[in-house]
C-alpha cells in the first residue's frame, strides 16, 4: 500500500459501472489502493463497498467525510459495513470540512471544529473497536442501547484524518491512525506536519501514525495542456485558509506547483520526494485531467513503483 490513486467520483459524472470498470483497470495496472472523495453526490463509503465486492485484492479508502452534519453512531455503521463487505480492506477518512460548506450547505455554525473532531474520534473509536459507546461530550453524545458491531468488520477500521493544522494534527496523533494531507508539499511534511503528528502520537503512547499524502499527478506527453487544466481545477483551494497556509509552508504560491505533471520519471521522483519527507503512502489524485489514456498511463507508472 505504498502508492495508490483516486477515482474522481466528485467532479465527473461517472456511472457506478464506469467506476467499477476503472477500478479493474487500476488493479490490473498494479495499484493496491483506491480512494474516493466525498461531496454531495456519491456516498463514498457505499461506492467503496461496491468496488471492494467487485474488485478483489485492492484496498479502498474514503477521503474524507466531514464530521459536521454526521454522527459517530451512523458513521460507525457505515464504516463497519464496508469493512465487512470488503474483507477488511477499508480505510475511513474524516475531515473538519470548511466554513463555506458547513454553514452554506448544512446550515450549521462552523464552531469549535477541532473540539468536535476530538469528540467524534473518541466516540467513533469506541464504536469501531468494541461495538459499544458510552460517550458524553460537550458537543456530541453517543450511547448504544443496542450493540453496534457488524459481523466480519475486522480488523477495526483504520481512522484517518485530513489534518494539516497544528491543533488537528495534535488530535489526530493522539486519537487517529494517521492523516490524509492534500497539497502539502515535501517541505511542509518534513518541517511541520510529520514532526507535530509524531510528537503527539509519542506523547499519547501510540504507534507511529500513517501519513497518506495526496498529490495531483498526470503522466502525459502534453504537460502544458494538462498543467493548464490542473491550474484551473486547483485554484479553488487557494480560497480555503487551511490550504493557503500549507501551500505557504510548502514554499509555493499556487497548488499546481506541487502537481507531478510530465513523464514517468517526473512522477517517480515526486513520489520519492514525498516518501523521503515522511509520507508512508503516496496517493496520486487528478490523473483524469489528461484524459483516459493519460490516466491509465499514470496508473501503470504507479503500479510499476508499487
Amino acid at each position: 500500500m505504498t502508492v495508490g490513486a483516486t477515482i474522481d467520483t466528485t467532479g465527473s459524472a461517472l456511472p457506478v459501472d464506469e467506476v467499477v470498470r476503472q477500478a479493474h483497470e487500476a488493479r490490473a495496472a498494479g495499484l493496491t489502493s483506491l480512494w474516493f472523495g466525498q461531496t454531495f453526490g456519491y456516498d463514498s463509503p457505499t461506492i467503496a463497498a461496491i468496488v471492494g465486492r467487485e474488485v478483489p485484492d485492492i484496498h479502498l479508502g474514503t477521503s474524507a467525510l466531514p464530521v459536521f452534519g454526521r454522527h459517530p453512531l451512523l458513521v460507525s455503521s457505515q464504516a463497519q459495513t464496508v469493512q465487512a463487505a470488503t474483507g477488511g480492506r477499508y480505510h475511513l477518512g474524516l475531515a473538519l470540512g470548511t466554513k463555506l460548506f458547513t454553514e452554506g450547505a448544512f446550515g450549521l455554525p462552523f464552531e469549535r471544529p477541532v473540539a468536535r473532531l476530538k469528540e467524534f474520534l473518541t466516540a467513533l473509536r469506541q464504536l469501531t473497536t468494541t461495538g459499544r459507546a458510552q460517550f458524553e461530550g460537550e458537543l456530541l453524545t453517543a450511547r448504544t442501547p443496542l450493540p453496534a458491531s457488524v459481523p466480519g468488520a475486522e480488523p477495526a477500521v483504520p481512522l484517518l484524518v485530513a489534518a494539516m493544522g497544528p491543533q488537528a494534527l495534535r488530535v489526530s496523533g493522539r486519537l487517529a491512525d494517521g492523516i490524509l494531507p492534500y497539497l502539502a508539499g515535501p517541505r511542509a511534511l518534513e518541517e511541520h506536519i510529520v514532526p507535530a503528528l509524531t510528537r503527539a502520537a509519542e506523547e499519547a503512547g501510540r504507534p507511529a501514525p500513517r501519513v497518506v499524502a495526496f498529490v495531483p499527478g498526470v503522466v502525459t506527453s502534453a504537460p502544458d495542456r494538462v498543467r493548464a487544466a490542473a491550474h484551473e481545477a486547483l485554484t479553488f483551494y487557494q480560497q480555503i485558509p487551511s490550504y493557503a497556509r500549507v501551500l505557504e509552508q510548502s514554499g509555493v504560491s499556487h497548488p499546481v506547483e506541487l502537481a507531478a505533471i510530465g513523464d514517468e520519471k517526473t512522477l517517480a521522483d515526486t513520489v520519492r520526494g514525498y516518501r523521503d519527507a515522511g509520507a508512508t503512502q503516496v496517493v496520486v489524485a487528478a490523473s483524469e485531467l489528461g484524459g483516459p489514456d493519460d490516466r491509465l498511463r499514470t496508473w501503470e507508472a504507479l503500479g510499476a513503483l508499487a
